[in-house]
């Protein structure tokens, strides 16, 4: 029986160097074309279980869990540092571990997105297919503030008292981030990693790491991926969007559609930033079927 329900998987482990276990996924045939589908913060690879369940049968699924999240190890910031710069060496390095030399599918959602748009950044033409669910690309428009329920997670020492101390970002996200309860098992299945004060460490890191202005750890890297969106513009894509999301809103979603015209979409005003969660019985076929229209070569 699963340890955790819709999640029948066996993760495996990398060493990402200094001794740090990497947890992942690796399901589906080892020959079949791979997807690889990043999470966010605050999720893990349990997001994805139900697109991992309607694509292995005949795609190579490789779903990591980024280091602090998940089922991988939770290293102190003195043995890890916790920045897009590092997600992306961690990606990088797993990739070269599993031989993965020819195109492949990025499937990115949240801080996903950036971390999978910046690895492509080292791998021009590496991307053969995208699939995009409420993320980004870009840093936070110039017109718009960052949401006080992020912002407040930055505050010096209250931020952390919220975050790793109360769980507020988790929680937060696994009831706001939805426009259906996520059914309890599954709701507690998504906040299981994260179950103590050292173990919420990279929840925290991420929301600290977003970069808001020039000299910031990620803004460098943010910006070269904006620069570099609309050379997406003839990769197939498949847009999935919960519009009820208030963190990756319309303004986000007008972006992605503005520099990617040609993009299948699939917007849901009943859905929020968990929108796999929301609408999964809808997505999975759907972006079945893209990939089946699409296939790579």
């Amino acid at each position: 029986m699963p340890l955790y329900p819709d999640y029948p998987f066996l993760p495996k482990r990398f060493d990402r160097g200094g001794g740090i276990g990497l947890s992942y996924l690796d399901e589906g045939p080892a020959d079949a074309p791979p997807v690889v589908m990043l999470h966010g913060n605050p999720s893990w690879s349990y997001y994805w279980r139900h697109l991992v369940a309607g694509l292995k049968d005949g795609y190579r699924c490789i779903v990591p869990d980024h280091v602090g999240m998940g089922l991988s190890d939770k290293p102190r910031d003195a043995d890890y540092r916790y920045t897009l710069a590092s997600r992306v060496e961690d990606l990088d390095r797993l990739i070269a571990s599993l031989d993965l030399k020819g195109p492949i599918t990025l499937a990115v959602h949240d801080w996903g997105g950036m971390i999978g748009f910046a690895w492509a950044l080292r791998h021009p033409g590496r991307v053969a297919r995208l699939v995009i669910l409420n993320t980004s690309s870009f840093p936070l428009p110039e017109s718009r503030r960052l949401m006080w329920q992020i912002a407040v997670g930055r505050i010096p020492l209250l931020g952390a008292v919220l975050i790793r101390g109360f769980n507020f970002f988790a929680r937060g996200a696994a009831d706001l981030g939805v426009a259906r309860p996520i059914p309890s098992a599954s709701r507690k299945a998504l906040l299981a990693p994260y179950d103590s004060w050292a173990n919420r460490r990279a929840v925290h890191r991420f929301v600290q790491d977003i970069p808001l202005k020039a000299g910031d750890d990620a803004w460098a890297l943010v910006q070269q991926a904006e620069a570099a969106l609309p050379s997406y513009r003839d990769v197939p894509t498949f847009i999935g969007w919960g519009l009820q999301d208030f963190v990756f809103d319309q303004d986000f979603l007008a972006r992605f559609v503005k520099e990617l015209p040609n993009a299948t979409q699939k917007i849901y005003g009943d859905a929020g930033h968990y929108v796999l969660e929301d609408k999964h019985e809808e997505l999975v076929p759907a972006i079945r079927q893209f990939l089946d229209r699409h296939p790579i070569g």
